[in-house]
């Protein structure tokens, strides 16, 4: 089972998400790194396990203030060998792939026929797609959740309200978006406490998932995460 690390980051400075309310999302501070600066967040991340993968929100991007254009180029050189996954609200104008760099597009970010109609034409191995909840509601076009053929080979179900919150997280959800995904390998990001919840996903046919709050609090440690990769 894959663990992927979250970082946001507003302002060029990594925040604690909490259920979603960005407007209260203040400077992470956590015992894996001095201050909020994201590379060395990430690197703190590094110094419990050897992530191969990394997923990043610009939220200034995502919000329309303006997306930190050189965010993934500093980690993806300060961080040789992990792969980084970055939405900033603009995949959805061009979603491709770097050499390590994987564009996210969430589904918050689609509003028109030309979004969709680009998600189709894309080639599936070329971004990573997030189906965003917030509440039970689905945030972005509602035939992009009905019809899996928009969907390419890797799927975030993003459970918005449980960002943060220790809530655990949404397995059924999750469950329901694995048995139509097919050959799709399918991420779950949101509420995930513990080594129990990560057990109880992969049950539910989850490839992975993505990580934070459980981290810098320690419910997740170092042999928990050696653990879960092994299954």
């Amino acid at each position: 089972m894959d663990i992927i690390p979250v970082i946001d980051v507003r302002h060029g400075v990594a925040v604690h998400a909490r259920r979603g309310q960005r407007s209260e999302y203040r400077p992470l501070r956590t015992p894996l790194a001095p201050g909020s600066e994201p590379l060395a967040i990430a690197r703190g991340y590094l110094s419990l396990f050897p992530f191969q993968t990394l997923y990043v929100a610009d939220l200034d991007g995502i919000e329309g203030r303006g997306r930190h254009v050189e965010l993934s180029r500093q980690l993806a050189e300060g961080l040789p060998g992990v792969s980084i996954w970055i939405d900033d609200g603009n995949a959805a104008k061009d979603p491709a792939a770097g050499a390590r760099v994987m564009s996210v597009v969430g589904s918050e970010s689609l509003s028109t026929t030309d979004d969709m109609k680009r998600l189709r034409d894309a080639e599936p191995d070329r971004y990573v797609l997030s189906l965003d909840f917030r509440g039970e509601g689905f945030v972005g076009p509602p035939a992009l959740l009905e019809d899996a053929a928009y969907w390419p080979e890797r799927v975030i179900v993003m459970t918005l309200a449980r960002v943060g919150a220790g809530a655990g997280p949404d397995v059924q959800r999750v469950e329901g978006i694995v048995e139509r995904a097919g050959a799709r390998r399918v991420y779950a990001a949101g509420g995930v406490r513990n080594l129990g919840d990560l057990e109880a996903l992969r049950a539910a046919g989850a490839a992975g998932a993505l990580v934070a709050t459980a981290l810098h609090a320690g419910t997740i440690t170092a042999d928990d995460l050696v653990e879960i990769a092994g299954r």
